[in-house]
């Protein structure tokens, strides 16, 4: 007789079966632009939205390295899911909220799912029961799967002028405009969202990057760091996944004009070493640094400036290499790899857009020498 699976075999299980799936239908997402409301539930069902959701409320209360493993996993099976995974961290950016609406979103479902727009903040005036939004907001990456979707708004005069907020909606409240057409990243489904003179109370209502309102663990780990690593480990799972293409399909082929196997060629298997090197390097500091963080939290010790830029610098690394790496794999596949849809084709154009995001970007390297020379750097940056 079989024994039952422990707990961890059985979880193992159902995510192994899970991104078999995903790589079987990452064309079907693809040709939607979006990734599909059953992928959604089924990605609930590992745990990618209540990740960080306190278990007095139903959640898992992961640890950050725990959760960028799991989309690490998710991105290498199809990037796009991993992407739209990722936003399992709204918990993290919802704790700005008063406790009772946090209560009131996640006691209800620990798996809410949802998505936002922060820009371009669009004005908003104070009215009777909160204030009345209304604009249109590009990048509402994985709205097509959310129950909740928040807006960016600027409040000019009254008691809540300020910094920029973000107003919480329900799903039916808000207009998804299908603008998402891209080469990287397509199946993220980050579509325009419009709002059309919704009244959205107050205390649904959150500043950006503000102060959380409650005292967890993950709460105290800084927000802005956490959401740019959700993002950069989607290109580390997406490098990998092309490394691997080269050894499930390419290794033993032969050349269609009768040249060695590709794994037999020096300059290929150089320009693999090099792959392999750079992507375990970034990789390690990566997770590095999330953990020496996670492990002064945990011991109740404020994090000091340079673990702050360690996270941001580890963060951008982490894209900078899952692109580089994918653009390496790329070129040691051949001419084959130039084929529209072709895994590692998919794969680099995936690394370079999570690359091309903002808080991954060119700039975020200046702002880490500037911090690390203790100059001053871009609102956002330590």
């Amino acid at each position: 007789m079989n024994k039952a699976l422990n707990p961890a075999a059985a979880r193992e299980a159902v995510l192994s079966a899970l991104l078999d799936e995903i790589r079987a239908r990452r064309d079907e997402f693809e040709k939607l632009t979006y990734v599909p409301l059953d992928m959604v539930e089924k990605l609930k069902t590992v745990g990618a939205y209540r990740a960080f959701v306190p278990k007095e409320l139903g959640g898992d209360a992961s640890s950050p390295a725990e959760f960028c493993r799991l989309i690490e996993r998710l991105s290498e099976a199809d990037a796009s899911t991993g992407w739209v995974a990722s936003f399992g961290v709204s918990a993290v950016y919802l704790a700005a909220l008063p406790p009772a609406t946090f209560k009131a979103i996640y006691g209800q479902d620990p798996n809410t799912v949802f998505a936002g727009a922060l820009f371009p903040p669009q004005a908003a005036r104070e009215v009777e029961g909160g204030f009345e939004v209304q604009g249109r907001w590009p990048y509402c990456s994985g709205c097509m799967g959310a129950s909740l979707i928040g807006a960016g708004i600027r409040v000019e005069g009254g008691s809540a002028s300020g910094l920029p907020r973000m107003a919480v909606m329900p799903r039916d409240k808000v207009q998804i405009k299908h603008s998402w057409d891209t080469l990287g990243l397509s199946a993220t489904g980050s579509h325009d969202v419009v709002v059309d003179c919704v009244v959205v109370p107050e205390e649904w209502t959150f500043i950006r990057g503000g102060r959380a309102q409650r005292d967890e663990p993950i709460f105290r780990y800084p927000s802005m760091a956490l959401a740019a690593q959700v993002l950069a480990v989607v290109g580390l799972g997406t490098a990998r996944e092309a490394l691997n293409w080269l050894h499930r399909e390419a290794r033993d082929k032969p050349a269609i004009t009768g040249a060695p196997p590709i794994g037999a060629r020096p300059h290929i298997q150089a320009e693999r070493g090099r792959a392999e090197a750079r992507l375990r390097s970034a990789r390690s500091f990566f997770y590095e640094a999330i953990e020496e963080a996670w492990e002064d939290i945990l011991a109740g010790d404020d994090l000091e400036r340079d673990v702050h830029v360690r996270l941001r610098l580890g963060a951008t690394e982490a894209a900078a290499a899952g692109a580089e790496v994918t653009r390496m794999a790329f070129v040691m596949a051949g001419t084959e790899a130039i084929r529209r849809g072709h895994p590692v084709s998919r794969c680099m154009l995936d690394a370079a857009a999570v690359a091309q995001h903002a808080f991954l970007g060119q700039g975020t390297w200046t702002s880490a020498g500037a911090a690390l020379l203790g100059q001053p750097s871009f609102p956002g940056y330590p």
